[in-house]
């Protein structure tokens, strides 16, 4: 009888290992611009009603406070996932959109939506 565990053990420290953590996992980089209450629901918001409006967010995004607006589009400004235009006019007028590599986004909210839709279609059949 032959005792491979020699051999077994040698390969298996040739094999890389991958060791996952919030600096190396890119579903966590995606969560961090994408989590939390307020910003997939913005994301949508802005690429369903563009250029969308502060104040029509405020009244479209139910329960979000003024200050939690303003901070998620910062946030969202800052991540490069949407732009803020201003308008010399008074009463000022800014808009937002999606930039580029915020439309990029499409493909992942519309999975996310379609998978949502299914999970509260199963849920109910429980």
């Amino acid at each position: 009888m032959i005792n491979n565990t020699i051999i077994e053990n040698q390969a298996d420290t040739t094999e890389q290992k991958i060791i996952f953590d919030e600096n190396s996992c890119p579903v966590t980089a995606t969560m961090k611009v994408l989590g939390g209450k307020w910003k997939p629901i913005l994301i949508n918001a802005i690429y369903l009603t563009t250029p969308a409006r502060f104040g029509e967010l405020k009244r479209s995004v139910k329960g979000i406070t003024q200050s939690m607006l303003t901070q998620q589009l910062r946030e969202l400004e800052e991540d490069g996932i949407i732009s803020r235009k201003i308008y010399a006019e008074i009463p000022p007028r800014v808009e937002y959109t999606l930039t580029e590599f915020g439309l990029t986004l499409s493909p992942i909210m519309l999975a996310l939506a379609k998978w949502g839709k299914e999970y509260r279609l199963n849920k109910q059949k429980v």
